[in-house]
C-alpha cells in the first residue's frame, strides 16, 4: 500500500513511517520540519516539506494518490495551546480539516488519526479511563482533539471515510524532542545528562508530582501496523494501564544515569491534569495490541539515543 505520514518527520511519526518501509509499504511524509527534524525522515520515503495547511497539499495528494493517511501532524504543547489557541486552532483543526478535504478528493481508503487519550478525558472520574467515558477536555490542545474525531465521525457518516482512531497516553522514546508535557522523558535525561536538574511541577497537595501513563514508542508503532486491516471506525485508548508520578520518573531516569540528587520543585502549569491513566482492554480486543516495553527498558534507550546523538 502506499501511505502519506502527516507528521512523518516528528518523533513519533518518523518512527511509524520506519515501520511502514519496513513492512514493504511505499511511503510519503509530509512534514514543514517546524519541530519534526530531517535526520529522521527514511530516505526510502518520499518528502515533501510543506505545512498541512498549505493549498499546495492538494497537488501532494493529486500526484501521490495514497491509500492510505496516517495522520500525525499537529501542535501536541497542551501549555502552548492555552498561551495561543489561535495557533492550535491552525494546526490540530484547519489544517486537519485540509487534509480530510484533500483525502476524499483523492480517494483515500483510510485514515489512521491520532487523538489524545493522556488529555482528551479531562480529570476523568472513571480511572483508569476507558474509550466509553465521554471526553471533557480541559486544555486547547485536548478540546481539538474532540474536535479532530468529531470531524472524522462526520466525514464517514457524509462521505463514507473509513478511519481509525488512536487515543495515545503519553508517548516516550528515542527521537523525541523535550517540549511540552509529553517531551518530559526526554527533558529529564537531556538536563540530567548535561549536569542540570529538572523540575518537578506538582499541585500543593500531591508532593509527587502529576500521574501519567508513559507508553513507549515501539509499542505505539505496532499500533499504528495494527490500524491498517483493524479497527474501522473505532477508537482505541494506547497506554500500558501504569500509574507514574512525575517524581518517580525522574528518580528512575537518574538512577539509572548514576545520579543521587533531589528535583527541583515548581507548581503545576495551566492545564496540567492531576491524573491520567488508560485502559487499554478494547485496543488489545479489537486490535490485537497490547504493550511490551517496560519504563525502565523505554528509558534506557531514550538515555542510548541521547548519548549517541553527542
Amino acid at each position: 500500500m502506499k501511505i502519506l505520514v502527516t507528521g512523518g518527520a516528528g518523533f513519533i511519526g518518523s518512527n511509524v513511517a520506519d515501520a511502514y518501509i519496513q513492512a514493504g509499504h511505499e511511503v510519503v511524509i509530509v512534514d514543514n520540519l517546524v519541530t519534526g527534524n530531517r535526520r529522521n525522515i527514511n530516505p526510502k520515503a518520499i518528502f515533501y516539506e510543506m505545512d498541512i495547511c498549505a493549498e499546495s497539499l492538494s497537488e501532494v495528494f493529486a500526484k501521490e494518490k495514497p491509500d492510505i493517511v496516517n495522520h500525525h501532524s499537529a501542535q501536541i504543547s497542551v501549555p502552548l495551546s492555552i498561551e495561543n489557541p489561535l495557533l492550535d486552532v491552525i494546526n490540530n483543526v484547519y489544517g486537519w480539516v485540509n487534509v480530510l478535504q484533500n483525502c476524499l478528493r483523492a480517494g483515500v481508503k483510510k485514515v489512521i488519526y491520532i487523538s489524545s487519550g493522556g488529555a482528551i478525558y479531562g480529570e476523568a472520574e472513571e480511572y483508569p479511563t476507558s474509550e466509553k467515558y465521554n471526553p471533557k477536555p480541559l486544555s486547547i490542545y485536548a478540546i481539538n482533539k474532540s474536535v479532530g474525531e468529531d470531524y472524522l465521525y462526520f466525514y464517514r457518516h457524509q462521505y463514507g471515510l473509513n478511519y481509525t482512531v488512536l487515543r495515545y497516553a503519553n508517548v516516550y522514546g528515542p527521537r523525541q524532542i523535550s517540549q511540552g508535557e509529553a517531551g518530559v522523558v526526554s527533558l529529564f535525561t537531556e538536563k540530567l545528562l548535561k549536569d542540570e536538574i529538572p523540575t518537578v511541577y506538582r499541585y500543593e497537595n500531591e508532593p509527587d508530582g502529576m500521574i501519567r501513563d508513559y507508553v513507549y514508542v515501539g509499542d505505539v508503532v505496532q499500533a499504528n501496523l495494527l490500524a491498517l486491516e483493524k479497527g474501522e471506525g473505532e477508537v482505541f485508548n494506547i497506554g500500558t494501564c501504569i500509574p507514574t508520578t512525575t517524581k518517580d520518573l525522574y528518580y528512575a531516569i537518574a538512577k539509572q544515569l548514576g545520579i543521587n540528587r533531589e528535583p527541583q520543585y515548581g507548581p503545576a502549569r495551566k492545564g496540567d491534569l492531576h491524573r491520567s491513566l488508560l485502559s487499554c482492554e478494547k485496543a488489545k480486543k479489537g486490535l490485537g495490541w497490547k504493550p511490551e516495553t517496560g519504563l525502565s527498558e523505554g528509558i534506557s534507550q531514550v538515555i542510548k539515543y541521547f548519548k549517541e546523538l553527542k
